[in-house]
Protein backbone atom coordinates (compact mmCIF):
# COMPACT_ATOMS: atom_id res chain seq x y z
CA UNK A 1 0.00 0.00 0.00
CA UNK A 2 1.47 3.27 -1.11
CA UNK A 3 1.90 5.95 1.51
CA UNK A 4 0.88 9.34 0.33
CA UNK A 5 2.48 12.41 1.83
CA UNK A 6 0.79 15.74 1.72
CA UNK A 7 2.72 18.93 2.11
CA UNK A 8 0.84 21.55 4.05
CA UNK A 9 1.68 25.22 3.80
CA UNK A 10 1.78 27.30 6.99
CA UNK A 11 -1.35 29.33 7.23
CA UNK A 12 -1.35 32.58 9.15
CA UNK A 13 -4.73 33.57 10.51
CA UNK A 14 -5.15 37.29 11.04
CA UNK A 15 -8.00 38.42 13.27
CA UNK A 16 -9.76 41.18 11.40
CA UNK A 17 -11.60 42.44 14.48
CA UNK A 18 -11.10 41.53 18.14
CA UNK A 19 -14.00 39.61 19.57
CA UNK A 20 -14.04 41.61 22.79
CA UNK A 21 -12.79 45.12 23.28
CA UNK A 22 -12.45 46.43 26.82
CA UNK A 23 -13.51 49.93 25.84
CA UNK A 24 -16.66 48.56 24.28
CA UNK A 25 -17.55 46.51 27.37
CA UNK A 26 -16.25 48.48 30.33
CA UNK A 27 -15.88 46.46 33.52
CA UNK A 28 -16.22 43.12 31.72
CA UNK A 29 -12.88 41.83 32.95
CA UNK A 30 -13.75 42.73 36.54
CA UNK A 31 -17.19 41.17 36.24
CA UNK A 32 -15.72 37.92 34.95
CA UNK A 33 -13.21 37.85 37.80
CA UNK A 34 -16.00 38.20 40.32
CA UNK A 35 -17.69 35.11 38.90
CA UNK A 36 -14.60 32.97 39.42
CA UNK A 37 -15.10 30.69 42.41
CA UNK A 38 -12.35 28.29 43.36
CA UNK A 39 -12.43 25.75 46.17
CA UNK A 40 -9.20 24.73 47.84
CA UNK A 41 -8.21 22.31 50.59
CA UNK A 42 -5.31 23.88 52.44
CA UNK A 43 -3.07 21.45 54.31
CA UNK A 44 -2.04 22.60 57.79
CA UNK A 45 -0.47 20.92 60.83
CA UNK A 46 -3.94 21.02 62.41
CA UNK A 47 -5.83 19.43 59.56
CA UNK A 48 -7.16 20.26 56.14
CA UNK A 49 -8.93 23.62 55.84
CA UNK A 50 -11.60 23.96 53.15
CA UNK A 51 -11.55 27.44 51.57
CA UNK A 52 -13.65 29.04 48.87
CA UNK A 53 -12.11 31.99 47.01
CA UNK A 54 -14.55 34.22 45.15
CA UNK A 55 -13.03 36.71 42.76
CA UNK A 56 -9.40 37.57 42.19
CA UNK A 57 -7.30 39.55 44.69
CA UNK A 58 -7.03 43.20 43.65
CA UNK A 59 -3.35 44.17 43.72
CA UNK A 60 -2.15 44.93 47.24
CA UNK A 61 -5.64 45.29 48.63
CA UNK A 62 -6.59 42.96 51.47
CA UNK A 63 -9.02 40.12 50.85
CA UNK A 64 -12.18 39.80 52.93
CA UNK A 65 -11.75 36.59 54.92
CA UNK A 66 -14.82 35.11 56.60
CA UNK A 67 -15.20 32.52 59.35
CA UNK A 68 -18.55 31.06 60.44
CA UNK A 69 -20.07 30.07 63.78
CA UNK A 70 -20.84 26.62 65.18
CA UNK A 71 -23.70 24.84 63.42
CA UNK A 72 -22.96 26.69 60.19
CA UNK A 73 -20.67 26.63 57.19
CA UNK A 74 -19.70 29.49 54.91
CA UNK A 75 -22.80 29.09 52.74
CA UNK A 76 -25.47 29.02 55.44
CA UNK A 77 -23.67 31.73 57.37
CA UNK A 78 -22.74 34.25 54.66
CA UNK A 79 -24.68 33.61 51.44
CA UNK A 80 -27.56 35.90 52.38
CA UNK A 81 -25.15 38.78 53.01
CA UNK A 82 -22.86 38.32 50.02
CA UNK A 83 -25.75 37.70 47.63
CA UNK A 84 -27.43 40.94 48.68
CA UNK A 85 -27.56 43.53 45.92
CA UNK A 86 -25.77 46.17 47.99
CA UNK A 87 -22.77 43.88 48.50
CA UNK A 88 -22.02 43.83 44.77
CA UNK A 89 -20.23 47.18 44.98
CA UNK A 90 -17.91 45.86 47.68
CA UNK A 91 -17.26 42.73 45.63
CA UNK A 92 -16.00 44.93 42.80
CA UNK A 93 -13.20 46.13 45.07
CA UNK A 94 -12.37 43.04 47.13
CA UNK A 95 -12.04 39.33 46.62
CA UNK A 96 -13.52 37.11 49.34
CA UNK A 97 -12.06 34.01 50.93
CA UNK A 98 -14.58 31.93 52.88
CA UNK A 99 -13.01 29.57 55.42
CA UNK A 100 -14.83 26.49 56.71
CA UNK A 101 -13.72 24.95 59.99
CA UNK A 102 -12.45 21.35 59.56
CA UNK A 103 -15.26 18.95 58.73
CA UNK A 104 -17.99 21.62 58.62
CA UNK A 105 -18.25 22.19 54.85
CA UNK A 106 -20.85 20.54 52.63
CA UNK A 107 -20.17 16.87 51.97
CA UNK A 108 -17.40 16.64 54.57
CA UNK A 109 -16.21 13.13 55.40
CA UNK A 110 -16.59 11.92 58.96
CA UNK A 111 -13.43 12.15 61.02
CA UNK A 112 -12.03 8.87 62.22
CA UNK A 113 -12.57 7.81 65.81
CA UNK A 114 -9.85 9.26 67.99
CA UNK A 115 -9.27 12.25 65.74
CA UNK A 116 -8.16 15.22 67.84
CA UNK A 117 -10.02 18.28 66.68
CA UNK A 118 -7.98 21.51 66.72
CA UNK A 119 -8.57 24.01 69.50
CA UNK A 120 -9.71 27.56 68.83
CA UNK A 121 -6.10 28.71 69.16
CA UNK A 122 -4.92 26.07 66.69
CA UNK A 123 -7.63 27.03 64.21
CA UNK A 124 -6.38 30.62 64.32
CA UNK A 125 -2.87 29.31 63.62
CA UNK A 126 -4.07 27.77 60.35
CA UNK A 127 -5.01 31.16 58.89
CA UNK A 128 -1.44 32.34 58.10
CA UNK A 129 -1.10 29.18 56.02
CA UNK A 130 -4.35 29.99 54.23
CA UNK A 131 -2.96 33.42 53.35
CA UNK A 132 0.30 31.86 52.19
CA UNK A 133 -1.58 29.33 50.04
CA UNK A 134 -3.39 32.10 48.17
CA UNK A 135 -0.42 34.49 48.14
CA UNK A 136 -2.19 37.07 50.30
CA UNK A 137 -0.47 39.70 52.43
CA UNK A 138 -3.38 40.86 54.55
CA UNK A 139 -7.11 40.46 55.13
CA UNK A 140 -10.17 42.20 56.49
CA UNK A 141 -11.70 39.61 58.77
CA UNK A 142 -15.44 39.02 59.07
CA UNK A 143 -16.51 36.50 61.69
CA UNK A 144 -19.45 35.53 63.86
CA UNK A 145 -19.47 33.67 67.17
CA UNK A 146 -16.77 31.02 67.08
CA UNK A 147 -15.48 32.52 63.83
CA UNK A 148 -15.22 35.96 65.42
CA UNK A 149 -13.23 34.47 68.29
CA UNK A 150 -10.84 32.70 65.90
CA UNK A 151 -10.29 35.82 63.80
CA UNK A 152 -9.66 37.91 66.90
CA UNK A 153 -7.07 35.44 68.13
CA UNK A 154 -5.48 35.52 64.67
CA UNK A 155 -5.35 39.33 64.70
CA UNK A 156 -3.78 39.35 68.17
CA UNK A 157 -1.06 36.90 67.16
CA UNK A 158 -0.47 38.21 63.61
CA UNK A 159 -1.38 41.93 63.66
CA UNK A 160 0.48 42.66 60.41
CA UNK A 161 -1.81 40.29 58.51
CA UNK A 162 -5.11 41.86 59.62
CA UNK A 163 -6.13 45.36 58.49
CA UNK A 164 -9.58 45.36 60.06
CA UNK A 165 -12.19 43.17 61.75
CA UNK A 166 -15.98 42.99 61.61
CA UNK A 167 -16.93 40.83 64.58
CA UNK A 168 -20.51 39.64 65.14
CA UNK A 169 -21.47 38.16 68.52
CA UNK A 170 -17.87 38.12 69.72
CA UNK A 171 -17.37 36.55 73.17
CA UNK A 172 -13.85 37.17 74.49
CA UNK A 173 -14.32 35.04 77.59
CA UNK A 174 -13.90 31.36 78.23
CA UNK A 175 -17.04 29.44 79.04
CA UNK A 176 -17.70 29.79 82.76
CA UNK A 177 -18.55 26.83 84.96
CA UNK A 178 -22.18 27.99 85.19
CA UNK A 179 -22.45 27.97 81.40
CA UNK A 180 -20.74 24.59 81.32
CA UNK A 181 -23.17 23.14 83.86
CA UNK A 182 -26.16 24.59 82.02
CA UNK A 183 -25.00 23.02 78.76
CA UNK A 184 -24.40 19.65 80.38
CA UNK A 185 -27.82 19.67 82.04
CA UNK A 186 -29.61 20.84 78.91
CA UNK A 187 -27.73 18.21 76.97
CA UNK A 188 -29.54 15.52 78.91
CA UNK A 189 -32.94 16.66 77.70
CA UNK A 190 -32.25 18.51 74.45
CA UNK A 191 -30.56 17.43 71.27
CA UNK A 192 -27.40 19.18 70.14
CA UNK A 193 -29.26 21.05 67.34
CA UNK A 194 -31.48 22.69 69.95
CA UNK A 195 -28.44 23.71 71.98
CA UNK A 196 -26.91 25.28 68.88
CA UNK A 197 -30.16 27.07 68.07
CA UNK A 198 -30.13 28.72 71.51
CA UNK A 199 -26.54 29.81 70.80
CA UNK A 200 -27.35 31.28 67.39
CA UNK A 201 -30.71 32.89 68.15
CA UNK A 202 -32.36 34.79 70.99
CA UNK A 203 -35.46 33.64 72.85
CA UNK A 204 -37.64 36.16 71.04
CA UNK A 205 -36.57 34.84 67.65
CA UNK A 206 -37.05 31.24 68.67
CA UNK A 207 -40.62 31.94 69.76
CA UNK A 208 -41.70 34.33 67.02
CA UNK A 209 -39.70 33.50 63.90
CA UNK A 210 -40.64 29.87 63.44
CA UNK A 211 -39.75 29.71 59.75
CA UNK A 212 -36.20 30.96 60.26
CA UNK A 213 -35.60 28.64 63.20
CA UNK A 214 -37.04 25.66 61.30
CA UNK A 215 -34.76 26.41 58.35
CA UNK A 216 -31.60 26.41 60.43
CA UNK A 217 -32.64 23.45 62.58
CA UNK A 218 -33.21 21.47 59.37
CA UNK A 219 -29.82 22.53 58.07
CA UNK A 220 -28.07 21.54 61.30
CA UNK A 221 -29.79 18.15 61.37
CA UNK A 222 -29.61 17.23 57.70
CA UNK A 223 -26.75 19.12 56.07
CA UNK A 224 -24.08 19.04 58.76
CA UNK A 225 -21.95 16.03 59.64
CA UNK A 226 -23.14 15.44 63.19
CA UNK A 227 -19.95 13.80 64.43
CA UNK A 228 -17.75 16.58 63.03
CA UNK A 229 -20.13 19.24 64.32
CA UNK A 230 -19.94 17.84 67.84
CA UNK A 231 -16.14 18.16 67.74
CA UNK A 232 -16.31 21.79 66.59
CA UNK A 233 -18.84 22.66 69.30
CA UNK A 234 -16.69 20.98 71.93
CA UNK A 235 -13.66 22.95 70.72
CA UNK A 236 -15.53 26.25 71.03
CA UNK A 237 -16.83 25.39 74.49
CA UNK A 238 -13.24 24.69 75.55
CA UNK A 239 -11.92 28.08 74.45
CA UNK A 240 -9.82 30.20 76.77
CA UNK A 241 -10.04 33.92 77.49
CA UNK A 242 -8.71 36.16 74.74
CA UNK A 243 -6.87 38.09 77.50
CA UNK A 244 -7.27 41.49 75.89
CA UNK A 245 -7.12 44.70 77.92
CA UNK A 246 -8.15 48.26 77.20
CA UNK A 247 -4.94 50.25 76.78
CA UNK A 248 -4.22 53.30 78.90
CA UNK A 249 -1.53 55.91 78.24
CA UNK A 250 1.90 54.54 79.02
CA UNK A 251 0.76 50.91 79.14
CA UNK A 252 1.76 48.07 76.86
CA UNK A 253 -1.16 45.67 77.04
CA UNK A 254 -2.39 43.00 74.66
CA UNK A 255 -5.18 44.35 72.48
CA UNK A 256 -6.27 44.57 68.87
CA UNK A 257 -4.14 46.91 66.77
CA UNK A 258 -6.55 47.17 63.84
CA UNK A 259 -9.88 49.02 63.56
CA UNK A 260 -12.73 46.81 64.74
CA UNK A 261 -16.48 46.94 64.22
CA UNK A 262 -18.38 44.94 66.86
CA UNK A 263 -21.91 44.05 65.76
CA UNK A 264 -24.78 42.53 67.74
CA UNK A 265 -28.54 42.38 67.32
CA UNK A 266 -30.60 43.91 70.11
CA UNK A 267 -32.29 40.55 70.82
CA UNK A 268 -29.17 38.44 70.33
CA UNK A 269 -28.11 36.08 73.14
CA UNK A 270 -24.61 37.59 72.80
CA UNK A 271 -25.41 41.21 73.74
CA UNK A 272 -23.71 41.11 77.14
CA UNK A 273 -20.64 39.34 75.76
CA UNK A 274 -20.21 41.87 72.94
CA UNK A 275 -20.57 44.82 75.29
CA UNK A 276 -18.01 43.20 77.59
CA UNK A 277 -15.62 42.77 74.66
CA UNK A 278 -16.06 46.43 73.74
CA UNK A 279 -14.84 47.48 77.19
CA UNK A 280 -11.61 45.52 76.66
CA UNK A 281 -10.58 46.99 73.31
CA UNK A 282 -8.84 50.18 72.27
CA UNK A 283 -11.57 52.86 72.29
CA UNK A 284 -9.87 54.83 69.52
CA UNK A 285 -10.12 51.89 67.11
CA UNK A 286 -13.37 50.24 68.08
CA UNK A 287 -17.02 50.81 67.15
CA UNK A 288 -19.91 48.96 68.78
CA UNK A 289 -22.95 48.66 66.52
CA UNK A 290 -26.19 47.45 68.07
CA UNK A 291 -28.82 46.66 65.47
CA UNK A 292 -32.49 47.20 66.30
CA UNK A 293 -35.14 44.66 65.32
CA UNK A 294 -32.41 42.12 64.86
CA UNK A 295 -31.57 38.81 66.49
CA UNK A 296 -28.56 36.58 66.60
CA UNK A 297 -27.69 36.69 62.91
CA UNK A 298 -27.60 40.30 61.61
CA UNK A 299 -26.14 39.15 58.29
CA UNK A 300 -29.38 37.20 57.74
CA UNK A 301 -31.89 39.52 59.44
CA UNK A 302 -30.56 42.84 58.16
CA UNK A 303 -28.10 42.17 55.31
CA UNK A 304 -28.65 45.56 53.65
CA UNK A 305 -28.10 47.52 56.84
CA UNK A 306 -25.03 45.47 57.76
CA UNK A 307 -23.60 45.96 54.27
CA UNK A 308 -24.03 49.72 54.60
CA UNK A 309 -22.25 49.77 57.96
CA UNK A 310 -19.46 47.64 56.48
CA UNK A 311 -19.05 50.16 53.64
CA UNK A 312 -18.56 52.97 56.14
CA UNK A 313 -16.09 50.80 58.03
CA UNK A 314 -14.10 50.13 54.86
CA UNK A 315 -14.15 53.83 54.01
CA UNK A 316 -12.69 54.56 57.42
CA UNK A 317 -9.78 52.31 56.48
CA UNK A 318 -9.14 54.33 53.33
CA UNK A 319 -10.85 52.11 50.75
CA UNK A 320 -13.85 52.76 48.50
CA UNK A 321 -13.95 56.55 49.07
CA UNK A 322 -16.76 57.05 46.57
CA UNK A 323 -18.95 54.13 47.66
CA UNK A 324 -22.65 54.86 47.38
CA UNK A 325 -24.70 54.92 50.55
CA UNK A 326 -28.39 54.20 50.21
CA UNK A 327 -29.63 53.38 53.69
CA UNK A 328 -27.44 55.22 56.17
CA UNK A 329 -26.49 58.88 56.25
CA UNK A 330 -24.11 60.58 58.59
CA UNK A 331 -25.44 62.29 61.67
CA UNK A 332 -24.02 64.98 63.89
CA UNK A 333 -20.77 64.63 65.79
CA UNK A 334 -19.28 66.92 68.38
CA UNK A 335 -15.64 67.84 68.71
CA UNK A 336 -13.95 65.06 70.67
CA UNK A 337 -17.11 62.99 71.12
CA UNK A 338 -20.31 62.27 69.32
CA UNK A 339 -23.72 60.78 69.70
CA UNK A 340 -24.65 58.67 66.72
CA UNK A 341 -27.87 56.89 65.93
CA UNK A 342 -28.82 54.38 63.28
CA UNK A 343 -32.43 54.31 64.42
CA UNK A 344 -35.29 54.02 61.98
CA UNK A 345 -35.24 56.72 59.31
CA UNK A 346 -33.20 59.15 61.37
CA UNK A 347 -29.79 60.39 60.35
CA UNK A 348 -27.05 57.85 60.80
CA UNK A 349 -23.29 57.88 60.97
CA UNK A 350 -20.21 55.75 60.75
CA UNK A 351 -17.36 57.21 58.77
CA UNK A 352 -13.76 58.25 59.09
CA UNK A 353 -11.18 60.39 57.37
CA UNK A 354 -7.46 59.90 57.11
CA UNK A 355 -4.30 60.44 55.18
CA UNK A 356 -5.59 58.40 52.27
CA UNK A 357 -7.82 60.01 49.70
CA UNK A 358 -11.45 59.75 50.80
CA UNK A 359 -14.64 61.57 50.06
CA UNK A 360 -17.23 62.12 52.74
CA UNK A 361 -20.50 63.93 52.40
CA UNK A 362 -22.76 64.67 55.34
CA UNK A 363 -26.52 64.55 55.10
CA UNK A 364 -29.42 65.27 57.43
CA UNK A 365 -30.94 68.24 59.15
CA UNK A 366 -28.55 68.47 62.08
CA UNK A 367 -25.20 70.21 62.14
CA UNK A 368 -22.24 67.87 61.85
CA UNK A 369 -18.50 67.76 62.07
CA UNK A 370 -15.97 65.03 61.55
CA UNK A 371 -13.20 64.08 63.95
CA UNK A 372 -9.99 62.46 62.82
CA UNK A 373 -7.58 60.33 64.80
CA UNK A 374 -4.89 57.66 64.51
CA UNK A 375 -2.24 56.71 62.03
CA UNK A 376 -4.62 56.09 59.12
CA UNK A 377 -7.11 58.63 60.35
CA UNK A 378 -10.23 56.90 61.57
CA UNK A 379 -12.95 58.73 63.43
CA UNK A 380 -13.54 57.43 66.90
CA UNK A 381 -16.39 58.92 68.78
CA UNK A 382 -18.31 58.52 71.99
CA UNK A 383 -21.98 57.83 71.96
CA UNK A 384 -24.82 55.97 73.58
CA UNK A 385 -26.65 53.02 72.16
CA UNK A 386 -29.98 54.77 72.44
CA UNK A 387 -28.69 57.93 70.74
CA UNK A 388 -29.04 60.15 73.84
CA UNK A 389 -26.18 62.15 75.29
CA UNK A 390 -24.81 61.43 78.72
CA UNK A 391 -23.93 64.68 80.43
CA UNK A 392 -21.94 62.85 83.08
CA UNK A 393 -19.39 61.49 80.66
CA UNK A 394 -15.94 62.97 81.02
CA UNK A 395 -15.17 64.35 77.57
CA UNK A 396 -11.46 63.96 78.11
CA UNK A 397 -11.72 60.17 78.41
CA UNK A 398 -11.67 58.37 75.06
CA UNK A 399 -14.48 55.92 74.46
CA UNK A 400 -15.35 53.65 71.60
CA UNK A 401 -18.25 54.59 69.39
CA UNK A 402 -21.52 53.00 70.39
CA UNK A 403 -24.37 53.23 67.91
CA UNK A 404 -27.77 51.70 67.35
CA UNK A 405 -29.39 51.06 64.02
Amino acid sequence: MALQLFEMDDIQVVESKPLLVDRELPGLREAVQQLVIKEHDVETPHGRIHCTMKGAPKGDRPVILTFHDIGLNHKTCWDTLFNHEDMSEIMQHFAVCHVDAPGQHEGANTFSTGYEYPSMDQLSETLPLVLKHFGLKSVIGMGIGAGAYILTRFALDYPNMVEGLLLININPCAEGWMDWAAHKISGWTHAMPDMIITHLFGKEEIHHNQDLIATYRHHILNDMNQFNLHLFVKSYESRRDLEVERPVPGSNVRTLKCPSLLVVGDSSPAVEAVVECNTKLDPTKTTLLKMADCGGMPQVDQPGKLTEAFKYFIQGMGYMPSASMTRLVRSRTASGSSVTSFDGNRSRSHTSEGNRSRSHTNEGSRSRSQTTENQRGRSHTDGSMDGSANSNVDQAVPKSTEVSC
